[in-house]
């Protein structure tokens, strides 16, 4: 089933690295981070644990908590809404170039992680493993 957001390339950040960001993922982003405030940063990474080893994290963060050697990367929305996302270092070898989906769906709705890195995902989509 081919949709416009499917056909359209996905966002990366200004300087045309970091996450790979869809258009529904970049609408939701943008309304959780103006409903967050401007201090807030969209915080990405990986922790141990999950049902393959590894789970991603997502959870916004006062602009205070980043860290030296953290990797942030700006993102504009198509409709001009402009917001941050910060990743550690060790986080980012496991997640680079990964794509960032978000689905209204029911059943298996929420943000989805595609990750390339990945060489076993969890049904749940939430866990992987490299």
């Amino acid at each position: 089933m081919t949709t416009a957001a499917a056909s359209t390339a996905p966002h990366t950040a200004k300087d045309g690295k970091g996450i790979q960001i869809t258009d529904p993922a970049m609408r939701q982003l943008a309304k959780l981070c103006r409903e967050q405030g401007d201090e807030q940063i969209l915080r990405v990474g990986v922790r141990s644990g999950g049902c393959s080893g590894m789970s991603y994290t997502m959870d916004f963060v006062p602009a205070s908590e980043v860290e030296e050697g953290d990797e942030m990367y700006e993102y504009s929305s198509p409709e001009g809404a402009a917001f941050r996302v910060v990743c550690d270092p060790k986080s980012l070898l496991y997640i680079y170039g990964m794509q960032l989906d978000f689905s209204t769906a029911l059943i298996g709705g929420g943000f989805n992680f595609t990750n390339p890195n990945a060489t076993q995902t969890c049904g749940c989509g939430s866990s992987f493993a490299v």
